[in-house]
């Protein structure tokens, strides 16, 4: 096996040591890159012949004002370029904000001109004007003496979608100001305009809340240094001097810092605060909050008592005091009802609003978060489980489960923010789980992410409008150092900042893919841990290509039935000719509940066989285990059957790494109906998957 190891370091660069890592970039790909490359792919980009050089201290003009310019300056000013601003006269860079009524140009948009001249670059806004920036950046290439050249090429670019982020979870493990400011650099770098900062959940609060400060005090921390060995051990937390303690949280200085640090690079910082569920720590620290009578702490909120809004709504003030941000995001997944059906505050509620069911509970809870966040001049974010209820046409989703969710919203006139786990979680395997660190599963390489099209056929045409954007999303349960995180981010941020930015017909996967491979060299060198692209495995083999065997396109009966949760292809699965790849959720893979798999494949003719063959899984977490044994049978009547052997399982249950094994038979006989059986272990339980019967 293949082991990834993940160099740690002992401090984090600062900015501008970063900077000088890309002018050091630029001269180490000087000879190996020829290929003119901006990332996202600009809307149109045409290249001349020649280059224009940019010499040291050069200069650069704007004529941008107020804060903007101030801003503007202190950045391009500070850049590997060492450009020097230049107040009067002709410079070798000129920054120009042309009114927007007089040029038919959307307000992120920008036109840029290299010349043997000079550049020349304007746009109706300031970030506009800071991407233009960010492509001449990308451009420049070291070329000796302390200069950079450019080629000549003319540029005129926009975004495809207005919202463009990336969502960071620091609650299943914390990571420091410094980490999360040299992700805002990144961001910037690929012209992302939305950080979405998950600050609390059941594994810690991450945010100092001045009005309860035991928050922090008590769940900030916890005895244990990552999340799987917490979540194994107890769940529980302590505080920052005990023995062993591991987290952290940002102080209201701390999150000024990075507010006002990624503003200056013209991105939005959205918090999420969970509620009702995802609120394990909170209830640790403030018991009063959880549902009354003799149960224990759940991870919801009780909807039902009137001290629940009081807490939240007095977060969300401090929240609003420190995120200027339009929206505020409030979580709204996954919240578990058992609590509140037994919960005699949740009940009493109920009674008097003449809920039906204790769904309605978290419509509610919502509903007065809502209006709280409304009345205070802000407007609300949740993720799609929010859709259940009325929701004010001021409101966003953020859509995680699915195409349907995404078109519902839409249909709904809702803002909507595309990010299904199948294309935009980071937190998935990017390439064979065996050569890789441990995740949470899912296989979600490069290419996948690319691929993704967040407008479908499922939307209506006359709100497309209400598409706001993509995100992708870095959930950290098996993330648990900066170094993992970054590796798990890059390249894969690289191919969702061009599906946000990049109209469809621009995109190429196989012009990507050559610059990807280039810029991770230029994020390596910026003092980023990037996935090894170079490197990659790719799919599992045998899911890349058909298997025309015997068994191809046979009817297949099922003994046993297959689950409805993991149906595959149906009744056609398992002789289609086509194998899974790394993971079960590929809808390839078919799953079986109960005693497990017996199924029965007619040939429709007697005819000779040297070989049977089928694929299990095993992965421990989520419950995917080897069947106890497998038998192959054969008949030529479909009644009266042979056994031509027996196959014994021996890898234990224990074993958590991915797993694929081949049981099979080889021989010779002759048979119309071959069968396999495949036993679930009853020490086990669980699912078995396969993908394939194979005769030959």
């Amino acid at each position: 096996m293949k082991e990834i190891h993940i160099k740690i370091i002992d401090k984090m660069k600062s900015l501008l040591f970063l900077y000088f890592c890309v002018a050091m970039a630029f001269s180490a790909m000087a000879s190996s890159v020829s290929d003119t490359y901006v990332i996202p792919n600009p809307q149109q980009m045409v290249c001349g012949d020649g280059h224009f050089v940019l010499r040291t201290q050069a200069s650069f003009s704007c004529n941008l004002t107020g804060t903007d310019k101030d801003d503007f300056v202190s950045y391009v000013s500070n850049s590997p370029l060492s450009l020097t601003y230049k107040k009067k006269g002709k410079a070798d860079i000129t920054f120009k904000l042309v009114s927007p009524e007089n040029v038919k140009m959307k307000e992120e948009a920008y036109r840029l001109k290299v010349t043997k001249k000079g550049i020349q670059a304007e746009a109706t806004s300031a970030s506009g004007l800071f991407y233009a920036f960010q492509s001449i950046v990308q451009l420049a290439r070291e070329s000796g003496n302390a200069t950079y050249q450019l080629p000549e090429v003319t540029i005129e670019d926009a975004p495809r979608f207005s919202y463009r982020g990336m969502h960071l979870d620091v609650s299943r493990h914390f990571y420091t100001k410094e980490f999360v400011k040299k992700q805002i650099d990144a961001l910037a770098r690929y012209k992302l305009n939305r950080f979405h900062w998950h600050l609390t959940d059941g594994a810690g609060w991450r945010i100092e809340i001045k009005k309860y400060p035991e928050l922090t005090r008590e769940t900030a921390y916890r005895p244990f240094p990552d999340w799987k060995s917490w979540w194994n051990g107890g769940r529980t937390y302590c505080r920052q001097d005990a023995p062993g303690a591991s987290g952290g949280y940002y102080t209201q200085e701390d999150v000024k810092e990075i507010v006002e640090y990624a503003r200056q690079r013209h991105i939005t910082v959205i918090p999420e605060i969970e509620m009702p569920a995802h609120s394990e720590e909170v209830l640790a620290a403030l018991p009063q909050l959880a549902c009354g009578g003799d149960l224990k702490p759940g991870g919801e909120f009780c909807p039902g008592k009137e001290l629940t809004y009081e807490f939240l709504t007095n977060v969300l003030k401090e929240v609003m005091e420190l995120f200027p941000s339009e929206y505020i995001h409030i979580g709204g997944d996954e919240a578990s009802t058992n609590h509140w059906k037994q919960c005699p505050d949740c009940q009493a509620l109920m009674k008097a609003e003449g809920m039906k069911e204790e769904g309605e509970l978290q419509e509610y809870l919502v509903s007065r978060i809502e209006k709280f966040l409304k009345e205070n001049g802000r407007k609300m974010i949740g993720w799609d489980e929010i859709l259940t209820g009325e929701l004010d046409e001021t409101s966003a989703v953020t859509v995680w489960r699915g195409e349907d969710k995404g078109a519902e919203s839409v249909k709904r006139g809702l803002r909507t923010i595309l990010s299904p786990g199948a294309y935009c979680y980071f937190d998935s395997y990017q390439d064979a789980p065996r050569t890789q660190p441990e995740a949470i599963g899912g296989y979600l390489p490069l290419e996948k992410v690319y691929s993704y099209e967040p407008v479908t056929e499922a939307f209506p045409a006359d709100k497309l409008d209400c598409v706001w954007g993509v995100q992708g999303n870095v959930w950290t349960e098996y993330i648990p150092t900066p170094e993992h995180a970054e590796y798990m981010i890059y390249p894969r941020l690289l191919a969702l900042a061009e599906v946000a930015w990049t109209n469809p017909q621009q995109k190429d996967w196989k012009r990507f893919h050559a610059e990807a491979l280039q810029e991770v060299k230029v994020l390596n060198s910026m003092g980023y841990h990037t996935f090894d692209l170079q490197n990659e495995v790719g799919n599992r083999p045998v899911a890349l290509s058909v298997d025309n065997h015997l068994a191809k396109g046979k009817k297949v009966e099922y003994v046993r039935p297959y689950s409805d949760s993991y149906p595959a292809g149906g009744e056609s699965a398992l002789t289609n000719g086509i194998h899974g790849g790394w993971v079960y959720t590929d809808q390839r893979w078919q799953g079986f509940l109960g005693k497990g798999a017996d199924v029965i494949v007619d040939l429709e003719k007697s005819q000779p066989i040297q070989q049977l063959s089928i694929d299990f899984m095993q992965l421990r977490g989520p419950g995917v285990f080897l069947p106890q044994k497998v038998s192959f049978l054969i008949s030529n009547d479909g009644k009266e059957y042979t056994l031509l052997k027996i196959i014994t399982t021996t890898l234990p249950i224990t074993d958590e790494q991915l797993t694929i094994q081949t049981y099979d038979w080889t021989g010779s006989c002759e048979a119309r109906y071959v069968r396999v059986q495949a036993d679930i272990n009853p020490e086990a339980g669980g699912f078995l998957f396969t993908d394939e019967f194979v005769v030959k």
